[in-house]
Parts: structure tokens; C-alpha cells; sequence
């Protein structure tokens, strides 16, 4: 999963990679690394949550090793981090009983077959024609959007025939739960996923759920932290990472965290080092996007290749950097399947 990160050096904030192990917190650059950047032990660790030390910044939790060395992580939504959390505080007490912890031994722990691609069938669940479909729905108080019930996951799973019976289809669930892949919405399904059993997935109509990389959010009374999210943020998250972008006055080149987001179509920037509150939206219904080669005042600032040029349907000019040329490649792609889709 994608989470932000302080650096112990720069003390910036960066996206990366996160994956919890049996008994240490790795992080990679992209998730497609064979290597960590980094690695936390969690024997002996402790963990903050909420963390108060950057006060703008919400969503933080605080991993503090044996040997008194912070690191800061940031999640993109209550939910998240609460998740994050749990199972890593579920880690950290496996370990000091001399216990494994659950996640890594999934497939063993509840029998999967081996030929079960659990990567691939997330895949499948996700196609917006043939997958499970995505809702918004209401529930003591609170609205779960981009969510769905436990039994619609298993009546698909069945009707796909990628489970024989309900009791295979709940292993299959149970799976995507325990690798990340789905993650519980409401209590209910919080408390299922809590408790450790040999089938944490509930074939419930009360039980909430909704996919990892999705643009889930809830509004209503949740916890204190929880707000009502503006219409231009409540689309699912599509891309997000670090660009370069030229002010429109000062034509200065910063980097810029961007958040990419489908229906509505808009790209929220963000300054890396600071809270949660987006410098500006670029809406992109309607816009075009191209490689360009060369940028008004670009050799001024140093600023050479792998650059973009985002034109809204207002006429008003973007101009971003990528750090390769594959990175702008993705961009412009994600950009403009967007924009002719988005609202």
C-alpha cells in the first residue's frame, strides 16, 4: 500500500511502497522494486496513533524503534490509518509473544491453493463492467461510499465460478482481506478482521467493505477526524507522486505532490512538506495533455526533460516535470483517459 513518509534526512515527505512483514515495516521507492529502501524492526517498537507531532498533519502514526528512532507515516484517510494501525500493533504483540504474525503465512494459515493468484482475481473484482460494483451505502448514521456488503463479494465470487461453494468463496475473501486487498468499512466488519479467525471475511449484509486503491471515504459522525469531503475529491484515486510544476506567476519550478482522481476528473497539488490542504485544482474535463520539449523560462530554472503541458478547457496552462520519461508516459496516459471519462 502507499502511504507518505518523513525522511530522517531531508525531513521531507515522500509516497512510498509500504509492506508489513512478520516482524519489520519495509518501504520502496515504487512497488515494483525488488529491494526495500528501508526497513523498521518492530521487535521492541512501539507505535503512536494518532501522532500530534505535525500538527497540520491528521493522519499520522509514529513508529518508534527499540533503539528511540521516529519514523512518520501519513495515510490518506482515517480508515487507512486506522488499519495500518491495528496490524501492526498486531505484529508488534506476535512478536513479544513469540508468536508469528498472520499476514505473511495467509495462504498457508487458511489453506488457499496454491494455483489461487490472489493479485489476479483482485483484478477481476475491480473491472467496473464485470467486477463488484461499487455503492454508496447508509449505515447507522454514516454514508460508506465506493463500498460494499461482505455477501455481495461471495455471491460474485460463486457466480463467477471462481469458488465451488460459499465456504470456499469466504476462504478466497478471507485471503484478499488478510493481504490488504480489501479492507473492512464499519465496525462490524472491523471487528471480523479483528478477531483472528480461520474466516475473518463476513458473509453479512452488514459487513462493509471496499478495495484497497479505491477513492473510498465516509461521511457522518465516524470520529472526531472524520469531514464531509468536497464533490471534486470523492473520485476514486487513479495516480498520485511527485512532479515538478512552474508557478503561473513567478514561473519558479517546485515540486508538487499530485493526486490524480477520475469522476470527478481533477488533480489536487500539494506542497510534500506541509498538511493536508491542497494548493489548487486542476479540473480536467476537457482538458489536453502532450509531451512538450520546451517550457517559457525552463532553461532559467534548470528544468530540462520528461516535460508536460496540461491544458484545461479554460485555456489555462500547466506545465509539470516528470523525473523519467516513463513516469511522463504514465502521466499523460492517466491524464488523459481522465479527462475524456471524468465529469
Amino acid at each position: 500500500k502507499i502511504l507518505e513518509r518523513r525522511g530522517t534526512v531531508l525531513n521531507s515527505w515522500k509516497a512510498v511502497w509500504v509492506v508489513l512483514s512478520e516482524d519489520a515495516v519495509e518501504f520502496y521507492k515504487k512497488k515494483t522494486d525488488s529491494s526495500p529502501k528501508g526497513m523498521i524492526p518492530l521487535k521492541g517498537a512501539t507505535l503512536t496513533s494518532p501522532c500530534q507531532d505535525y500538527g497540520k498533519r491528521t493522519l499520522v502514526f509514529k513508529i518508534t524503534t527499540d533503539k528511540k528512532q521516529d519514523h512518520f507515516f501519513q495515510a490518506s484517510h482515517v480508515e487507512e490509518r486506522e488499519f495500518w494501525v491495528k496490524d501492526i500493533k498486531r505484529a508488534i504483540t506476535c512478536i513479544q509473544g513469540g508468536r508469528k504474525f498472520a499476514r505473511k503465512s495467509t495462504r498457508r494459515s487458511i489453506r488457499l491453493p496454491e494455483t489461487v493468484n490472489l493479485n489476479e482475481l483482485y483484478v477481476l473484482m475491480r473491472d467496473q463492467d464485470d467486477g463488484v460494483k461499487e455503492l454508496k451505502l447508509e449505515q447507522e448514521n454514516r454514508v460508506f461510499n465506493h463500498c460494499f456488503t461482505g455477501v455481495t463479494v461471495i455471491d460474485w465470487l460463486i457466480s463467477k465460478e471462481k469458488a465451488r461453494n460459499r465456504n470456499e468463496a469466504l476462504m478466497l475473501a478471507t485471503g484478499l482481506l488478510n493481504e490488504g486487498f480489501l479492507q473492512p468499512a464499519g465496525d462490524l466488519s472491523k471487528e471480523g478482521a479483528e478477531s483472528g479467525d480461520q474466516t475473518a471475511f463476513l458473509d453479512d449484509t452488514l459487513a462493509l467493505y471496499y478495495f484497497a486503491d479505491s477513492g473510498f471515504f465516509c461521511e457522518g459522525y465516524s470520529s472526531d477526524e472524520d469531514t464531509l469531503v468536497k464533490e471534486e475529491f470523492r473520485g476514486n484515486i487513479i495516480k498520485q507522486g511527485c512532479l515538478l510544476k512552474q508557478g503561473h506567476r513567478r514561473k519558479n519550478w517546485k515540486v508538487r505532490k499530485f493526486i490524480l482522481r477520475d469522476d470527478p476528473a481533477f488533480m489536487h497539488y500539494y506542497d510534500p512538506t506541509k498538511g493536508d490542504d491542497p494548493l489548487g485544482s486542476i479540473h480536467l474535463r476537457g482538458s489536453v495533455v502532450t509531451a512538450v520539449e520546451f517550457v517559457p523560462d525552463a532553461k532559467k530554472y534548470d528544468v530540462d526533460g520528461n516535460l508536460f503541458e496540461i491544458i484545461t478547457s479554460d485555456e489555462t496552462h500547466y506545465f509539470l516535470q516528470a523525473a523519467t520519461a516513463e513516469e511522463r508516459k504514465e502521466w499523460i496516459k492517466a491524464v488523459q483517459a481522465v479527462s475524456k471519462s471524468g465529469k
